[in-house]
């Protein structure tokens, strides 16, 4: 009798488990987000904190999930000059680019996924920078907790105009490239 009561409850677990799925919460101290910025002849990149968030897992798909990044913490890893460093860093906090005093945090928030094929699925959600919103579509990688994704953002979308050439003709070798990369790996509890 106590067998029987025990693969019951077992069945009933499992069954809430594939039912309703599992929220996976972000380790925000071993999660990583690494931005790239391409410009004429050249690039720049560094990390931006992030501030907190979830993946909901319901029969091997994404259901939902949000990522809140911490725009006020935007640094930058390629410039050793410290000087040059604070310009970038100063640069891009300011409403030539991100405007962090005003937006501090930037969103992504998942609606859904394919299923895991191999362990990837290709996600959909809205991403939200400068409270500007737009669909987005990208790939994702998942493994021993590690969510892996590379999200290329057009960032004049997002009314981010310092030097793009959608908004500005005639700037030559000044140019920087619309599109700038997240590298996102989102490690969960």
């Amino acid at each position: 009798m106590k067998a029987i009561k025990l693969l019951l409850s077992g069945l009933l677990i499992l069954t809430s488990i594939l039912s309703f799925g599992q929220e996976l919460n972000a380790n925000i101290e071993k999660s990583s987000i690494k931005w790239t910025g391409k410009k004429v002849g050249g690039e720049h990149y560094g990390h931006i904190n992030l501030k907190n968030g979830f993946v909901h897992i319901n029969a091997d798909k994404i259901s939902k999930g949000s990522i809140v990044i911490d725009m006020t913490s935007i640094t930058n890893d390629d410039l050793e000059n410290e000087e040059y460093n604070a310009k970038l860093i100063g640069h891009l906090k300011s409403d030539d680019f991100f405007g962090v005093e005003k937006f501090p945090t930037a969103t992504l928030h998942i609606t859904e996924s394919t299923k895991f094929t191999d362990g990837t699925a290709e996600v959909s959600g809205e991403l939200t920078i400068k409270n500007i919103t737009h669909p987005i579509k990208f790939k994702t990688s998942y493994k021993d907790k590690v969510f892996n994704a590379t999200i290329v953002i057009d960032r004049a979308k997002y009314e981010v105009k310092y030097g793009s050439e959608s908004f500005f003709k005639g700037l030559g070798d000044k140019i920087i490239e619309d599109e700038f990369t997240l590298d996102i790996k989102l490690v969960v509890n």
